[in-house]
């Protein structure tokens, strides 16, 4: 087996957003072992004294790798050491494949080369979703717009290897009350959302492509969230954010630059979906916003985005609490209310959308519900254990 993908590897110290508190930090640092100068780095940063854990599991790696390129071979305990030695010979141990450090938790982890590592991590999604189609999803880059219900897209995105490059786009930071819903500990509490979900994607992947766009998505930052042809442009788009000029804005430069947009309520499990790539003139939110632009809600008072918020999401389609909440917010509610399982069934729907658009198969543009209160809907259970 080729190891072509590793020069995704570095040899590096620690970069310089990696000190102080380690706040700000989201990058892991990759270093191989296999020569002298890749020896000399490893054994540096473990005599700093920065390394807290070290996890070194390799050799169990190595026969899941060999389990998966061989799933019908028989073999005991000491064939599959064979095996495994066969695939890295004249190689030590300690040089072969890569070593990370994640330098906000101080853990060093032994992993696979890439090729490697994504054929074993993904190898049970075989063959919902085959080996070239999985080739084909690394190659592919998705923005998030919005971290908070976004996180949940991103990290099963990341999950299901679905997408190999992200820009993640957030200006805030995890406060106690997102914690309803964003899977963080306490220890995360005051760290940007942008940071905290490019970590936690490293850590699934540590030869993931991330950017981050601290600020969210401006007028300033918005090309380059978009890209180019040049710096590679995005292929698909999970707009989750509350800013409703960044909703209008991104859609605007989606549809200019044929990019798809998918977006969760997490109400009633609405997913919506939106073809610019097929339909370079759909109106936004199909047609709903009737032709409202970024420019026209940038200096709208509260109440009036509230009314643009509700004709682009089908208010009297909301669910019975949320239509309840609208009256309250700011009296008796302080936001919108949302719960951890619709966020997570968002993150699902956005995923297994995502991918089937990103391998070509037929996903029209419409808005769609999963809503788990009508599919399991209270009452007494038939006697097969079915609706009555």
């Amino acid at each position: 087996m080729t190891h072509s993908n590793t020069a995704l590897v570095r040899h590096q110290r620690p970069a310089p957003e990696t000190t102080g508190d380690g706040r700000a930090t989201y990058r892991p640092v990759l270093l191989r072992a296999a020569d002298a100068e890749g020896e000399a780095a490893l054994a540096a940063l473990l005599e700093s004294g920065a390394v807290r854990e070290v996890h070194d599991r390799i050799d169990d790696q190595l026969e899941e790798l060999v389990r998966c390129l061989r799933p019908g071979e028989a073999m005991d305990a000491g064939g599959r050491a064979a095996a495994a030695a066969e695939v890295c010979p004249g190689t030590r141990r300690r040089g072969y494949g890569t070593w990370v450090w994640y330098p906000w938790s101080g853990r060093l982890v032994h992993v696979l080369p890439p090729e490697e590592f994504r054929l074993v991590r993904t190898d049970r999604n075989r063959d919902k979703i085959t080996r070239a189609e999985q080739q084909a999803l690394l190659g592919r880059r998705i923005g998030v717009l919005g971290l908070s219900v976004g996180n949940s897209a991103a990290l099963t995105c990341a999950m299901e290897g679905v997408g190999g490059s992200f820009r993640l786009a957030d200006f805030d930071r995890l406060g106690l009350t997102n914690m309803n819903r964003l899977r963080a500990g306490v220890h995360d509490l005051g760290v940007e959302k942008t940071v905290l979900c490019a970590r936690q994607m490293f850590e699934i992947d540590p030869y993931l492509d991330i950017e981050i766009f601290r600020a969210g998505l401006t007028e300033s930052t918005v090309e380059e969230f978009f890209g180019t042809t040049a710096s590679g442009g995005l292929d698909l788009l999970v707009e989750e954010c509350d800013t409703l000029w960044a909703k209008f804005a991104a859609r605007e430069h989606a549809r200019a630059r044929r990019v798809p947009v998918l977006m969760d309520t997490n109400d009633r499990g609405l997913l919506d979906v939106e073809r610019f790539d097929e339909e370079p003139d759909l109106p936004l939110f199909h047609g709903r916003a009737e032709g409202t632009t970024a420019d026209d809600v940038r200096g709208l008072d509260p109440a009036e985005a509230l009314q643009v918020l509700l004709r682009i999401v089908d208010a009297d389609r909301l669910s019975p609490a949320m239509t309840d909440a609208l009256g309250r917010i700011g009296r008796t509610l302080s936001s919108w209310p949302q719960l951890a399982s619709g966020v997570m069934l968002g993150g699902a729907l956005v995923t297994d959308t995502a991918r089937r658009i990103l391998l070509g198969r037929p996903v029209p543009s419409g808005r769609y519900y999963v809503d788990l209160e009508a599919l399991v809907p209270a009452g007494q259970a038939g006697p097969a254990g079915g609706p009555a």
